[in-house]
């Protein structure tokens, strides 16, 4: 049975690694794809945003209904989908098709998502939960800094008319794998009751709508210009408002269980992963640009640059799983603080070394600040859901992972802005600031886990 848990968590993982890899494994191929296509910059911005719009529209419902039906079918529908949205973008001959297939992958990644943590939640339980996280974390972490390496050593192996195909078809062997050992390996639903047959439609369009409008005026940021933009934001609060009065007076199961945000574990362990995903994702955004952009690196070397974090990252993600059992938020607490002064370093490395040995000089606090990451994604997130009932793990799983989405779009759009802003100072000092801003985030959830844990008995 330990034996079947740890192949049917290896097929998960092995999932999430392949949809968290596609936030940033394009982002090193975007000079290819212009020539190969004769992109524009608003295609190549849709190519980026339209993935992350879709992923964090879905994450939520496709949670619900994996609760309700069966964790394993949505799965497998989603890595099914997932590889022949990646094929269709590998093959596409125009811009159009491409930007289309992109939106499908996001689609197929909100469904995959929410089933491996809700999964997670139904095989393990106590110390084995935390270390099944950890390994999670690991992934997600992984994933996200090994992006940039793996899709520049692919243009650079291949070239830019091929190379920027091999980014999207390297995932096609991986899904035609996973489906069959899905199938094999991963839990039956447990019971199916009829009271939970609904799937909450009016609250499925309301937040779906609220979240979309939310994230649109931060991922067109720069299509959109002027500040009309900005009058989205009210209008999506306004939604999302609407959707948590429909919540509360849903009489059936509804789609979100509000009552979880008054467990203080869940409520500021949401907060915690929203506002650090808004540093923690505009990190590789920034660094990449500079050393591309400003430095001249080639996509490989960018992508190297920021290999120490993943390391980092990756390897204390495995350490964090095992000590939230016994440390619980302390762990969080710590890693979060080891960011900051991991990001700190960085920012004085860079005024030290302004030049093209940016990258060795930024290594070692790069990979402090990987350490902390992975002290705090992993357990941040078996901490949120401890007190969720395994029945709806996929639920709570796709409010957490919506969080995190939508604190990535906006960690992103704030870096982006200041970045771009003091461009007029030089590539250092326009790194640096977007760098404030990332550690302001960072802080920000640090807070929270201070409050957390000084209120706790």
């Amino acid at each position: 049975m330990a034996d079947t848990r740890k192949q049917a968590l290896a097929v998960c993982l092995a999932a999430a690694f392949m949809s968290g890899l596609d936030v940033s494994i394009v982002n090193v191929a975007l000079p290819s794809i212009r020539e190969g296509l004769h992109a524009s910059e608003a295609g190549l911005q849709w190519i980026l945003s339209g993935y992350a719009l879709t992923f964090g529209l879905l994450l939520v419902p496709a949670g619900r209904l994996g609760d309700a039906r069966s964790r394993r079918t949505v799965f497998m529908w989603g890595v099914g989908l997932f590889t022949l949205a990646s094929a269709a973008c590998g093959f596409a001959s125009t811009m159009a098709v491409l930007i289309v297939a992109r939106l499908l992958q996001g689609l197929a990644a909100g469904l995959i998502n929410p089933q491996v943590s809700g999964l997670i939640q139904q095989m393990f339980r106590g110390a084995e939960r935390g270390r099944a996280f950890g390994a999670l974390g690991a992934t997600i972490g992984v994933s996200t800094a090994a992006g940039p390496l793996i899709g520049g050593a692919l243009v650079s192996a291949f070239g830019a008319d091929h190379g920027w195909r091999l980014v999207f078809l390297v995932n096609v062997p991986i899904g035609l794998v996973l489906v069959p050992l899905a199938y094999r390996l991963l839990p039956r639903p447990e019971r199916v009751d009829g009271h939970r047959e609904s799937m909450d439609p009016v609250g499925v369009l309301l937040l779906g709508l609220g979240v979309t409008v939310l994230l649109l005026p931060f991922i067109q940021q720069h299509q959109w210009p002027g500040a009309g933009k900005w009058l989205l934001v009210p209008v999506s609060l306004a939604l999302l408002a609407g959707f948590v009065a429909w919540e509360r007076r849903y009489h059936r199961e509804p789609l979100v269980n509000l009552e979880l945000f008054g467990v203080r574990s869940y409520g500021l362990g949401t907060a915690i992963a929203l506002l650090y995903f808004a540093g923690f994702t505009g990190i590789f955004f920034i660094f990449t640009l500079y050393l591309q952009a400003g430095l001249q690196y080639s996509p490989l070397m960018a992508g190297l640059s920021i290999t120490p974090f993943a390391v980092g990252s990756a390897g204390a993600a495995l350490v964090g799983g095992r000590l939230v059992n016994r440390a619980g938020r302390r762990v969080v607490v710590a890693g979060l603080v080891t960011v900051v002064a991991g990001l700190l370093a960085t920012m004085g490395v860079t005024l030290l070394v302004p030049g093209p040995d940016v990258a060795l000089a930024t290594a070692l606090p790069l990979l402090v600040a990987g350490v902390g990451s992975g002290l705090t994604i992993a357990p941040n997130q078996a901490i949120t859901l401890s007190q969720v009932p395994p029945s709806g793990g996929g639920s709570a799983a796709g409010v957490l992972q919506t969080g995190q989405r939508l604190g990535s779009s906006i960690g992103i759009a704030a870096a982006g802005s200041l970045f771009f802003g003091a461009l007029g100072q030089g590539w250092p000092v326009a790194f640096r600031h977007g760098l404030t801003v990332v550690v302001l985030f960072v802080c920000a959830a640090l807070a929270a886990a201070l409050y957390d844990l000084l209120r706790r008995p």
